[in-house]
């Protein structure tokens, strides 16, 4: 056979090859999809987004989603992404729990990791919830050293166990700094309205708040406008506040999604609970660096703080979890 045959024979081959390489390596990506009843943006979503995306640039998966759901539309897009072939499909069943839980059993080969208050429900319905409440007590301690009124604004978004359970660690660690902090404490029955955010916390600061808890989108704005501090939740958002947000109760989804998608790939998923993997000691939370404020919070206080996170990782301190609506106690 003459070379020049051979060679572009040869070239084919390992066309073909790597073509073949390339639809396996496809085939192998699972399909995830993801449905978020609020912008992407919002802080708890963004951090699910975030961890997927990290997926996609790893190799491990094709991910699409869709944001801003209505309550009323959420079981026909879950129906929709599973009729299309996707493998995991995330989502958070809060207000929806009946209806998605019923469309989990109507596609049992279907992978559903849904952020829930409740159970797991076998055989293919998994729950996660972000369970930060170590490192929200964290900052609630700088929250209450920091406070000059020793009054507190709270401001969240539904009194439901997955915010009840941080705000009432919060409080319980400004308490340990602070014994006496009083706190202001709102709920503006909405997961995205910054503007209701804000009024809320200008109602606060204009009885003595010197320190807002921003669980939701809008409170940090008002504490900037008003010169006061803010504490953060989910995510960091101290470079657009540098002289306000204090510290910030971080979590990380990545440790969850990532055993999710490696139990789906060995075909090993099952209805089980993955709130633990937002512990501290997963990584799946941390209290963010304090930057800005590395120099402004006083070392006795800082001290504590790093005795207590040291505490809550060796296991000699727990966090208790409290789903109770907390309440108000300033006068």
């Amino acid at each position: 056979m003459p070379s020049s045959r051979r060679s572009t024979l040869l070239v084919c081959a390992a066309a073909a090859c790597a073509a073949l390489a390339g639809s396996a390596l496809a085939q192998n990506k699972l399909k995830v999809a993801a449905i978020y009843t609020v912008p992407v943006e919002q802080q708890w979503v963004s951090r699910i987004d975030k961890a997927l995306k990290a997926a996609v640039a790893r190799g491990d998966i094709e991910y699409v989603f869709s944001e801003s759901v209505a309550n009323a539309d959420y079981e026909r897009v879950m129906r929709q992404y599973a009729e299309a072939g996707h493998t995991l499909i995330v989502g958070e069943s809060f207000a929806v729990e009946a209806a998605a839980r019923k469309v989990a059993k109507a596609y049992p080969k279907v992978s559903f990791l849904m952020g829930s208050s409740g159970k797991p429900q076998a055989p293919n319905f998994g729950v996660f919830d972000n369970y930060i409440q170590e490192p929200a007590y964290l900052t609630g301690m700088i929250a209450g050293g920091m406070s000059k009124s020793n009054k507190i604004g709270m401001v969240g978004g539904y009194p439901i166990p997955e915010v009840n359970r941080l705000m009432n660690a919060f409080m319980a660690g400004a308490r340990e700094t602070n014994p006496k902090v009083e706190f202001m404490v709102s709920f503006i029955n909405s997961w995205f309205d910054p503007p209701k955010a804000k009024e809320a916390a200008f109602a606060m600061i204009d009885k003595g708040a010197d320190v807002m808890y921003a669980e939701r989108f809008g409170v940090s704005d008002a504490a900037k406008e008003r010169g006061k501090l803010a504490i953060g939740n989910v995510i960091n958002t101290q470079d657009k506040y540098p002289g306000t947000v204090v510290a910030s109760a971080l979590w990380h989804m990545e440790p969850t999604i990532d055993a999710a998608i490696k139990a789906v790939k060995a075909g090993a998923f099952k209805a089980e609970d993955y709130g633990h993997l937002s512990h501290m000691k997963a990584k799946g939370s941390e209290m963010a660096p304090l930057g800005t404020f590395e120099k402004k919070v006083p070392a006795d206080l800082l001290a504590k703080v790093k005795a207590k996170e040291k505490a809550i990782l060796d296991g000699s301190f727990k966090v208790k979890v409290d789903d109770n609506q907390p309440k108000g106690t300033a006068k």
